[in-house]
C-alpha cells in the first residue's frame, strides 16, 4: 500500500507455496486478495512478489505478462518489489543451505536476477521505484576463495550494468538489494561495508554503484547478529550504501535455561536453516550453523555460559512472545525510529514472516490470511505512531 513520503508497504508472498507461475498466481488470488480485503479494500494494494526461477521464466511469456498486468489493473494491485533470494523450491521440503544455491559464483544467478529486473520494469508503476532483493554473495560454507570472491563481484557487476540499462530504457528507478544474513558472505554491517568498498575500488567513481545496488536490511538478521540499528544503519549510510529495502521481521530470542530447552524444540524443523548466535555475559559470541546443532551442544541447558540466544527464525510481528521466549521487535522499532528521523532513508518496506508452515501450533491459532492481516495492523499502528503513514 502507498504510505506517505512516497513509501510503500507489502507483505512478501514467499509465505505461500508456489514454484511455477500458475501456482504463484493462484496464491495471489487465494491469499493476497483476501488480505487486501481485510487491510485496504478501497485503496491500491501493494504486492511483494516472490518469483522463483521457474515462475519467472513462465511469467516472461508475452501472454502471461499481459494477463498479469491486466489482473493487477483490474484488482487495483501493483508490484514494487520482488524477492529474488530463493532461486528454487522454498516450501514443503528440506531447504536448509540449498536456499543459497545457485550463489553469485554461478551465471545462473546472474541470468535469473537480470530476468527479474526485466519483469519488474514491466510491472512497477511509472512513479514508483522498483527493487529486487537477493542473497549476499554466497554461504560461508561454500567456496569463499579469492577466485570465488572475485567471480562474485564480477557477476554482481554484470547485473548492475543490466539494471542500469533497463532503468534507462524503461524510465524506472530500479535497484538490487543484497540481504546480509548470518553465516553468509555478508552477515554484519562491517562485512557489507568492506564488500562495497571492494566493488568501488574495482569500479572507481562509477555512479551506477550508488544508484542501482544497495542493501536489503532485514531486521531479523541484523538483530540475530546483536547489531544495534543506530550503529548498523548509520554506518551503512555513512559509507554511501543505499538502503534498497527494509524487511520488517523479528527473530526468536531466549535465555538458555533448563525450562526453555523443551520449548525450544518446537522451533527446530527440517525445512529451513535457523542459525543461532549465543552471547555470553562478557559479550563473547558463539555462532551455530542450525538450531539442532546448538541444542546438541547444550543438551539440557543445565550448564551453559550464555546470557542470551538469538535464533534466525522469523516469528510473527504482532504476536507477543510467551515466556520463556522473547523476540527482537525492539530492533525493528529502532529502525522505524530512524526512519521517522530520516524519512528519505528507504521507501520500500516489506513484512517477511515466511515461516507460517513451520510455526509451533500455538502460533497458528488463526488462518494465514488473518495472521497476515494482524501483521499489517501491528505494523501500520507502529508506523502511525511515527507519522510514517
Amino acid at each position: 500500500m502507498r504510505l506517505n513520503h512516497s513509501r510503500h508497504l507489502a507483505y512478501c508472498t514467499n509465505v505461500h507455496r508456489g514454484e511455477t507461475w500458475t501456482e504463484t498466481f493462484r496464491s495471489l488470488e487465494d491469499y493476497a486478495l483476501a488480505v487486501r480485503d481485510k487491510v485496504c479494500p478501497q485503496k491500491p494494494f501493494a504486492i511483494g512478489l516472490r518469483l522463483g526461477q521457474r515462475a519467472a521464466v513462465q511469467l516472461a511469456e508475452r501472454d502471461e505478462m499481459l494477463n498479469f498486468q491486466r489482473w493487477l489493473d483490474k484488482k487495483s494491485c501493483y508490484v514494487f518489489t520482488i524477492n529474488g533470494f530463493p532461486y528454487g523450491r522454498f516450501h514443503g521440503a528440506r531447504i536448509k543451505e540449498q536456499v543459497y544455491r545457485p550463489d553469485w559464483t554461478s551465471p545462473d544467478r546472474v541470468t535469473y536476477t537480470n530476468l527479474l529486473f526485466d519483469l519488474l520494469a514491466k510491472l512497477v508503476p511509472t512513479d514508483v521505484e522498483g527493487s529486487v532483493s537477493t542473497l549476499p554473495g554466497t554461504f560461508k560454507e561454500f567456496d569463499v576463495s579469492a577466485d570465488a570472491l572475485k567471480t562474485i563481484r564480477s557477476n554482481i557487476w554484470q547485473s548492475i550494468e543490466h539494471i542500469a540499462r533497463i532503468s534507462r530504457e524503461s524510465g524506472r528507478n530500479l535497484h538490487l538489494g543484497l540481504e546480509p544474513e548470518p553465516l553468509c558472505l555478508l552477515e554484519t554491517s562491517a562485512e557489507t561495508i568492506d564488500f562495497f568498498d571492494q566493488l568501488r575500488a574495482e569500479h572507481p567513481r562509477d555512479e551506477r554503484l550508488a544508484a542501482h545496488i544497495g542493501v536489503n536490511y532485514d531486521t531479523c538478521h541484523f538483530a540475530v547478529e546483536f547489531e544495534e540499528p543506530q550503529n548498523a544503519l548509520t554506518n551503512l549510510i555513512h559509507h554511501g550504501i543505499r538502503i534498497s529495502k527494509i524487511h520488517l521481521s523479528s527473530a526468536l530470542k531466549v535465555s538458555p535455561t533448563p525450562q526453555a530447552h523443551a520449548e525450544l524444540r518446537k522451533f527446530s524443523d527440517d525445512v529451513y536453516l535457523h542459525q543461532v548466535i549465543a552471547r555470553a555475559v562478557m559479550g563473547e559470541r558463539t555462532l551455530y550453523r542450525d538450531l539442532p546443532e546448538a541444542m546438541a551442544h547444550h543438551p539440557s541447558f543445565a550448564t551453559h555460559n550464555s546470557e542470551e540466544w538469538r535464533i534466525h527464525f522469523h516469528v510473527p510481528l504482532h504476536a507477543p512472545a510467551a515466556p520463556p521466549f522473547a523476540n527482537t521487535n525492539d530492533h525493528l522499532l529502532g529502525v522505524l525510529d530512524l526512519l521517522q528521523a530520516r524519512p528519505e532513508l528507504c521507501s520500500h518496506l516489506e513484512m517477511e514472516t515466511y515461516t507460517w508452515e513451520v510455526l509451533p501450533p500455538e502460533l497458528k491459532t488463526h488462518s494465514v490470511v488473518d495472521q497476515l492481516a494482524a501483521e499489517y495492523g501491528w505494523t501500520l499502528a507502529e508506523l502511525a505512531k511515527r507519522g510514517l503513514c
